[in-house]
């Protein structure tokens, strides 16, 4: 439930005025039919009243009852062609370094913008604006403004003093409209990539936001609001290619048509050194497959086909020879598929047009129970694939809303039962009574915390880890571990409990009430075995990097690290300090070994090193882990900066009592290499 749906429940409509507009000013001022008292709050005049009021947050200003016209006012403001859902912000003054750059803001993330042409007007008559924010955590998170914020970020380096930012607050629970706002103030600046409006219309989508909605809130057709959505089906390699100019436009858009499969397949060639991806118009043509069928896309049984088949001996699967005869048995294949799903009582089969696509980011996925539909997806090169279980975006909101009949109808507004304060008064004691509730009730508050902790809320910003590594090297390596496949297949096992209940599983930070609440239903469904499986594989996925906390889990896990790595050539590439590496032959092998290599160049020694691993000219030692790769860490150069080392020495008195000795056990001190 959005929050102004909240407010207008709890306070009921707000009142609409209506102002009155001749020769370019405001001649009258109506309030639900009537002309209103008119109070003004002037903060100028407040600063040197010498009996000021005070507001919420005790800024001054001169209260003043107006009692002449609306004209005299000097207004000019002309109402808006159509207001929008966005709930009405609070204004107040928040000190700047209480400001940060918000993630919902449309550019978080990118280089610190020019302000040399707004720095001037601001130094010298401060902000004519204000900043749009929002309460995030312990600090605000600037949605629109960025350029304002930086500009003040710059005066108070150069007065020495934190000011007091004008900001309008808007609800921490509407990042439908925060995400909006962002968009709105960046759009008409400076050119949004592609790939920008896409993160910012698909997280409005996930908010609930119809594609119709995003169209008029922004002013651009539909189709570019669906066109721009389709990047949903593109995998993330691909997306991210696109992000730095790796690809055109015209390759981007041909890939949003192609199945994963497909995109797999492209993605091989385009990282392949001895093979080209296709691009452009050819990479179009590569995906619809012109007229060339595999007989893996065959439905039917090949030893029933009684056409041709020619064999393909540079591929793994035969041509269909008669493309016209394939699709006659293709088609009957399907047409008995339609019959099944309909006999196993599925509401509606529907086969889209050979060529047309699924857009995966306009349907949801909903069970045969609910009026689930299968959408049956066929592609020219004879790929067929069934989407069981799926609604379109209309439908699902139709169905969430009851509407039936006349779903046009529009119903009388009924005034709430409850006034703003009897409401307030009422949900307070309902959430004392279901704290007190929970907290006699740890097996269901275990489920309650499971599912904050994958859906989020208004409370709880919980993300889950994101590898983005400095060095494409780095990535690829811990992308291909064994740790990180031995997590995917447990998530796979988790993902399978709630998949099971016909239950999205991904993690998404500050969801919705009704998504919350989904999953707390999937998870009270569980046995507490699988509970605690997916709060460990959630956990697990949540796990800050590079901190003491992982020391800490590898500590009391007992975790075998040398299960899980082993030096491969990025270790060594990466590790340029001569007397770390020294240090490594000294134990693997002997001191004196060390100390006849010190004067040799870091490459020299890291062949030692490896050749100790491998057995060349000795004993093979494939067990052999580095200090650093150990359970506690330890540092190889007495008294240099080790960042695993450095976190466990910070928390290792609060897991072992003799630990602190213990991570501070290093091999025999190194010299300066020469």
């Amino acid at each position: 439930m959005s929050a102004a749906r909240s407010l207008t429940e709890l306070l009921g409509p707000r009142p609409r005025m209506t102002l009155v507009i001749t020769e370019a000013q405001v001649a009258e001022i109506w309030v639900e039919g009537r002309a209103p008292l008119i109070t003004i709050r002037d903060y100028d005049w407040g600063e040197t009243d010498p009996d000021p009021c005070r507001d919420g947050d005790g800024f001054p200003f001169t209260k003043i009852n107006w009692r002449g016209p609306a004209w005299a006012l000097g207004l000019s403001l002309y109402p808006p062609e159509k207001e929008t859902s966005m709930a009405q912000p609070d204004l107040k003054h928040i000190p700047l370094d209480e400001l940060r750059i918000s993630k919902l803001n449309m550019r978080h993330g990118r280089k610190k913008p020019d302000v040399s042409d707004i720095l001037p007007s601001i130094r010298e008559s401060g902000l004519r604006q204000t900043l749009l924010v929002r309460r995030e955590g312990k600090y605000y998170g600037v949605i629109a403004g960025r350029r304002r914020f930086f500009a003040l970020k710059e005066i108070a380096k150069e007065t020495g003093k934190v000011p007091l930012v004008p900001c309008a607050v808007m609800t921490e629970k509407d990042a439908a409209s925060a995400i909006a706002a962002s968009v709105i103030e960046n759009v008409g600046r400076l050119p949004a990539t592609e790939m920008e409006q896409y993160e910012a219309f698909k997280r409005l989508n996930d908010e609930g936001k119809p594609v119709e909605d995003i169209a008029t809130f922004f002013g651009v057709t539909e189709l570019l609001v669906r066109r721009v959505l389709a990047l949903a089906s593109l995998a993330d390699p691909i997306r991210k290619l696109y992000a730095v100019d790796e690809l055109d436009r015209e390759t981007i858009r041909a890939l949003t048509l192609a199945t994963p499969d497909q995109q797999a397949e492209w993605l091989r060639l385009f990282e392949s050194e001895s093979e080209r991806a296709p691009m452009g118009r050819s990479c179009k043509a590569w995906i619809t497959g012109g007229a060339t069928i595999t007989t893996d896309k065959a439905l039917f049984d090949l030893e029933t086909y009684e056409g041709q088949v020619t064999a393909d001996l540079f591929g793994e699967h035969g041509v269909f020879a008669d493309v016209d005869q394939f699709w006659e048995a293709q088609s009957a294949a399907i047409a008995e598929r339609i019959e099944a799903y309909r006999q196993d009582g599925w509401r509606d089969v529907i086969c889209l047009e050979r060529g047309a696509y699924f857009h995966r980011w306009d349907h949801v996925q909903c069970a045969k129970e609910d009026d689930g539909k299968v959408f049956i997806e066929i592609r020219h090169d004879g790929t067929v694939q069934f989407h069981e279980g799926q609604l379109t975006s209309a439908e699902d909101r139709k169905r969430q809303q009851g509407s039936k009949g006349d779903s046009d109808a529009v119903a009388t507004a009924i005034r709430p039962e409850m006034s703003g304060p009897l409401a307030e008064y009422i949900l307070l004691h309902r959430h004392a009574a279901a704290q007190a509730s929970l907290a006699a009730s740890p097996a269901i508050a275990l489920r309650l915390m499971v599912a904050h902790a994958m859906a989020g809320s208004a409370l709880w910003d919980v993300r889950p880890f994101e590898l983005r590594a400095r060095k494409d090297e780095t990535q690829a390596s811990v992308e291909s571990s064994k740790s990180v496949a031995t997590l995917a297949e447990a998530t796979a096992q988790t993902d399978a409990l709630f998949n099971a209940l016909n239950v999205n599983p991904v993690l998404r930070r500050n969801g919705d009430d009704y998504r919350l609440c989904e999953i707390f239903s999937a998870l009270l469904a569980m046995s507490d075995e699988e509970v605690l499986t997916v709060l460990a594989g959630v956990m697990a996925r949540t796990l800050e990097a590079g901190n003491g906390i992982v020391e800490a889990v590898l500590h009391v896990c007992g975790t075998d690290l040398s299960a899980a790595w082993k030096p491969d050539e990025v270790f060594f590439d990466l590790t340029k300090d001569k007397r770390a590496i020294n240090a490594m032959i000294g134990d693997i092998a002997t001191t004196s070994l060390a100390d006849s290599c010190r004067t040799d160049t870091g490459k020299a020694q890291k062949q030692v090193l490896a050749n100790r691993i491998s057995g060349e000219g000795c004993e093979a030692n494939p067990d052999w882990r580095p200090g650093w790769m150990q359970v506690p860490p330890t540092r190889l150069v007495a008294g240099a900066g080790s960042p695993p080392a450095d976190a466990w020495t910070r928390v290792a008195g609060l897991f072992e009592a003799e630990a602190e000795a213990t991570s501070d056990e290093t091999p025999e001190a190194q010299q300066d290499a020469a």
